[in-house]
């Protein structure tokens, strides 16, 4: 749970990044908007990937393969997932440390290609942070198939 309470900050901060405003249209997260977010399902696959160091994978449900160069067969993680009013997370054990990984709606760029991905990524494990971006097949990414 601290884990939680030490990203809430940057997520209030990429969910402000990620609005145009001045619409009158509710801000995801907040006070205007109560309901949970749930445009994506906890059962459908959710891809993410980060550059610098490399780094991704994909959930589905309670299920994560984390990836490196160092492991592409990637490291299978058992998660929970939270629905927060502006964008959703995932926590759990990876390798015998905690880790969370906030998800907010916002396009993302990975800076290696010309693709434009919906959900901007933070990875945080002990003092490691890592930024990505994710997509999901009701929420692809838009550009090339390949890289």
């Amino acid at each position: 749970m601290r884990a939680i309470s030490r990203l809430l900050p940057s997520l209030a901060l990429g969910l402000a990044a990620c609005h145009a405003g001045g619409d009158g249209a509710a801000v995801p997260g907040d006070r205007s908007d109560s309901q949970p977010y749930n445009e994506v399902s906890a059962e459908e696959e959710f891809r993410f990937r980060g550059t610098e160091p490399f780094w991704g994978g994909e959930v589905t449900g309670t299920a994560m393969t984390y990836r490196t160069p160092e492991r592409p067969e990637g490291v299978p993680v058992t998660v929970s997932r939270f629905n927060g009013r502006g964008g959703f997370s995932y926590s759990g054990k990876l390798e015998g440390e905690t880790f969370t990984m906030a998800v907010t709606p916002g396009q993302c760029s990975d800076g290696m290609s010309d693709r434009t991905y919906p959900f901007v990524v933070m990875f945080q494990r002990g003092k490691q942070e890592l930024h990505g971006c994710a997509w999901s097949a009701s929420h692809p990414y838009t550009g090339p198939a390949a890289p």
